[in-house]
């Protein structure tokens, strides 16, 4: 049985963000990282490499190149958790203990809740940017779509980048007017949510867009099954209704979302049915385990799980870390900031960023609810280098 000061499981961007922090501090602290993916992806890129503008290989590193200098690594899986005796076993069989325990693990894709998808996701129309196996069936199908019903699901769970579900529908709609497919052509969002943007500043302009592009919406409608022979797919009315069964010659499908089985099945679960980390949402810190924080799309706090909300929470949990290990108070605290950035066609982009409350906080001098170039540079060209070579190393 091996013992660390900080276990962090996870190595993505919550992960190997508050790991580089606590190794950059004056009198850097014992990291260890439990991940055991060799590479790092930069997920919100995979937006841009559905609609045909990078490669998928652009958003890939190798994970040894960022785990930081000093830190242990295990490339192994966690089984279970044992918070009361301060414990973690890995799926070897192996046994951690730790005096604190850092969960960043993400979320999982829950394919399996949709009846049909299972070995037809990538083919026939059917694709999908959240992952990467299967982004570069998005640009595949757009290429050879020929006319007929695009269609752009969002589940009925909380899930990672939430405006990426309709972020490729306007790249899409983009796409098909340059090449004059448009007139052919039927784009429809069928959501489970009650509105295109849950921030009132950006869903005012969401809607004019929506409005100008001649986009069909569906709301309240959670996709429940494709039915690959006809090419029709099934959405559950959340009201009660009859079910919402649309015909489709391209669907974009955004899986329900939940807690990794691992966590959900733990003691250190919400015990909701989704099972995330249950965390105070301003300190990070677990409701029932004072040596516990989550972060990043592990956590039970309500923000959008974006990585930019994981750039606001990695210092409010290392300092928290911090003084819990001098017996202080945790006075670090996280106000729900989340961004992000709409891509709304080639070259269009406004950025969203709020907190708490669907409250705007923008950082740019100027409304960032209205389209601009200058703000889709930043997402193309700016914010990945400010993650691989900033975030990831603890300086951003």
């Amino acid at each position: 049985m091996s013992h660390h000061q900080v276990l962090i499981v996870g190595g993505g961007s919550a992960g190997i963000s508050v790991a580089a922090m606590l190794r950059n501090l004056p009198e850097p602290l014992g990291v260890t990282i439990i991940e055991p993916k060799k590479v790092h992806y930069y997920q919100p890129l995979w937006t841009l490499v559905g609609g045909g503008v990078f490669p998928k290989e652009e958003s890939v590193r190798d994970q040894a190149d960022y785990i930081p200098h000093g830190a242990e690594w295990i490339q192994d899986k966690v089984a279970s958790f044992d918070p009361d005796n301060n414990k973690v076993t890995m799926e070897d069989g192996s046994e951690h203990t730790y005096e604190i325990l850092v969960v960043a693990a993400g979320l999982q894709l829950d394919w399996h809740k949709i009846k049909g998808l299972k070995g037809n996701l990538g083919k026939n129309g059917l694709c999908s940017n959240y992952t990467y196996e299967t982004v570069e069936s998005t640009w595949e199908t757009l290429r050879n779509f020929k006319g007929g019903n695009a269609i752009f699901s969002y589940p009925n769970t909380p899930i990672k980048c939430a405006g990426a579900p309709q972020k490729i529908m306007y790249l899409t709609e983009h796409h098909l007017r340059r090449t004059g497919k448009r007139g052919a052509s039927k784009v429809i969002y069928a959501s489970a949510t009650a509105s295109i943007f849950g921030v009132e500043k950006y869903k005012k302009s969401l809607e004019k867009i929506v409005a100008e592009r001649d986009i069909d919406t569906h709301y309240g409608v959670n996709l429940v099954e494709v039915r690959p022979e006809s090419k029709e797919a099934v959405w559950e009315d959340m009201s009660g209704g009859d079910p919402l069964v649309l015909k489709y010659d391209m669907l974009h499908v955004v899986p329900p979302m939940s807690a990794p089985d691992f966590i959900k099945n733990s003691p250190l679960s919400d015990g909701t049915a989704l099972g995330y980390v249950d965390i105070d949402k301003h300190s990070m810190q677990h409701v029932r385990y004072p040596n516990v924080f989550a972060l990043g799309d592990s956590g039970n706090s309500p923000n959008s799980k974006t990585a930019a909300a994981v750039r606001k929470q990695a210092p409010v949990v290392v300092d928290n870390i911090v003084a819990h290990l001098q017996q202080r108070q945790l006075t670090g605290s996280y106000d729900g900031y989340a961004s992000c950035p709409l891509v709304t066609g080639y070259g269009r982009l406004l950025m969203a960023e709020f907190i708490y409350g669907g409250i705007p906080k923008e950082t740019l001098p100027y409304d960032q609810s209205k389209e601009r170039y200058s703000l889709y540079a930043l997402k193309a060209y700016g914010l990945p280098r400010m993650y691989w070579h900033g975030m990831l190393r603890g300086r951003w």
